[in-house]
């Protein structure tokens, strides 16, 4: 019995990894989905990325349906999608900023600059467009950790609850917007 458990273990291996592969094949690797869809946002207490005396909560943002956009200077792609967002604002669509920034460690690399990276983002929402209502400064990532963000730029739909319904990651452009965002906005409409 046991020789015999032994012969077909390796064709049962075979299989399952073929199963496995197989899966592969049809998976788009931009849908890389948060844990926390259907579920509320991560309780947070975060400063503003202009004003240094203004904080934003979770529960500061229920009441509204809106856009959570998570960008940074350093993103290329975040600047290419400036634009799009900049024309979804115009049409009445609440959007807010969650700031990402990358490559810094409080323990390794002291003081950050503030005011450096102000005028960045001035800098650069000047020349590309402004979507945001307003920016939240997530310095040490602890919401974007907590929202399963992978980079930049993430865009998360969060209903007047507070409920993240839609996580998309790339940039959000035209056809993403009408194929994904628009048939949710109009049912909360």
């Amino acid at each position: 019995m046991n020789r015999k458990i032994l012969a077909l273990a390796p064709l049962l291996i075979f299989i399952f990894l073929c199963v496995f592969l197989y899966q592969g094949l049809f998976a788009n690797p931009r849908e890389i989905q948060t844990g926390r869809l259907g579920q509320t946002m991560p309780a947070f207490n975060l400063p503003d990325l202009m004003q240094d005396d203004k904080r934003w909560t979770d529960e500061s943002l229920k009441g509204e349906v809106y856009l959570l956009n998570v960008w940074g200077t350093w993103c290329p792609t975040c600047l290419v999608e400036l634009g799009y967002l900049t024309k979804l604002r115009e049409q009445g669509v609440k959007i807010i900023g969650l700031y990402y920034v990358q490559g810094y460690d409080a323990d390794f690399d002291g003081p950050f600059d503030m005011q450096a990276l102000r005028t960045d983002v001035s800098d650069m929402l000047s020349r590309a467009g402004d979507p945001y209502q307003f920016n939240i400064l997530d310095l040490h990532r602890t919401l974007s950790l907590d929202l399963g963000v992978s980079g930049a730029p993430e865009t998360f739909l969060v209903d007047k609850t507070g409920k993240i319904l839609l996580h998309h990651t790339g940039d959000l452009n035209p056809r993403v917007w009408r194929a994904k965002f628009a048939p949710v906005m109009q049912e909360l409409n």
